[in-house]
């Protein structure tokens, strides 16, 4: 790699993983002054508290190797206040919240930004997949060149400035490469599994932990012809689409086909779970959604709107899909072409115009 000549001050988030281990690495080769951050993002948990401290350690680790400065910070009751507190009052209303997409743009790129800056820091970097381009006054986020880590979609929120802040080192990288660099670099943390699921719930149950923070009422499960086949635990912990967890696979009599059982309809109002065999039931089946709090990266909305052929997704592993969109007040209005499984009240539909991504909102 070809050193800057530039000595700027670049703050990067290390999480103890080898995708923001090697983006340092990189920062650190192209002539950055790199100093490395470890963010704690929550705390007073004794199996999540194991968790940090081990990932603490990798990350100082990777640090000494490569060289740079190395700094802690815990942003725990921005979190709770920003992210946290959001997360239980949506799933308390019967919705499904992606809290990484809160994350990103409330902690990682704005208090994590805010710190940074104020330790004299011109720019922020992590070890997203994804890519930043200036385009013309305007800066873009494009999808990563690696389309299987492509992480654009948890980014959908971020506006101008923080993405005039902000590089992507790895963006540019296949995860295979990303690693075979750990490997010739020799950093410790190269064979480390990447991290899944929500880091404040770790390896716990979803339903357990949620029962410390979101009282539950038990009620019943029907089929779409009203007969109770089961009971559910509290609908909060109960997402469209559902299959695992539901208890009634051994249901006899009233099964159909030896179809699986899927979550297709929540009613909270009345406490009820409706249930229906096969992943292609018409009511996980929908080419419309609605979508409220809109957010375009470039600050409006795209001049492009009538009968222009975009993609979107609305949630994370999901193909794109084309689609035609238009605003309707303050609702983002999504018409597919082809039929979308399982569209999720509180999960986020992201539009894309190719590999640019545009923005988003929150689907109600």
């Amino acid at each position: 790699m070809i050193k800057k000549l530039s000595k700027e001050l670049v703050v990067i988030g290390m999480s103890g993983g080898v995708d923001s281990s090697v983006a340092a690495w990189i920062l650190k080769e192209e002539g950055y002054k790199v100093v490395g951050l470890f963010m704690q993002n929550w705390e007073n948990d004794e199996s999540s508290s194991c968790s940090i401290k081990n990932d603490l350690l990798d990350a100082t680790s990777v640090a000494d190797l490569i060289g740079i400065d190395f700094e802690y910070v815990n942003f725990s009751e921005d979190y709770k206040e920003k992210v946290f507190s959001i997360f239980l009052k949506e799933y308390s209303l019967g919705r499904t919240p992606n809290p990484d997409i809160l994350c990103n743009s409330e902690i990682k790129f704005k208090a994590f930004l805010d710190h940074s800056l104020k330790i004299g820091a011109k720019k922020i970097a992590t070890g997203h997949y994804a890519r930043i381009k200036k385009n013309e006054n305007k800066y873009q986020l494009l999808k990563a060149i690696d389309l299987n880590k492509d992480q654009s979609y948890f980014l959908y929120r971020l506006n101008q400035e923080q993405l005039s802040r902000s590089l992507f080192p790895i963006g540019n990288l296949h995860k295979k490469d990303v690693r075979a660099l750990a490997k010739k670099i020799g950093l410790p943390n190269a064979y480390k599994k990447d991290s899944t699921g929500i880091c404040f719930i770790g390896e716990k149950s979803f339903t357990t932990f949620l029962n410390k923070y979101i009282p539950f009422k038990r009620g019943p499960i029907l089929t779409l012809d009203g007969k109770q086949i089961g009971e559910h635990n509290g609908i909060s912990f109960y997402t469209i689409g559902q299959r695992k967890g539901l208890g009634i696979g051994g249901v006899k009599n009233l099964s159909v086909s030896d179809n699986a059982w899927y979550v297709v309809k929540k009613d909270l109002y009345n406490n009820i779970i409706y249930v229906s065999q096969g992943r292609d039931s018409s009511l996980l089946q929908s080419k419309l959604l609605e979508a409220e709090d809109i957010h375009w990266i470039e600050g409006c909305e795209p001049q492009k709107l009538d009968n222009y052929l975009f993609s979107a997704k609305s949630r994370y592993r999901q193909q794109d899909s084309s689609c035609t969109i238009k605003t309707n007040q303050n609702k983002l209005i999504v018409s597919f072409l082809e039929n979308q499984w399982a569209i999720t009240e509180g999960q986020s539909v992201v539009i894309y115009d190719n590999d640019v991504c545009l923005g988003g909102g929150i689907i109600c």
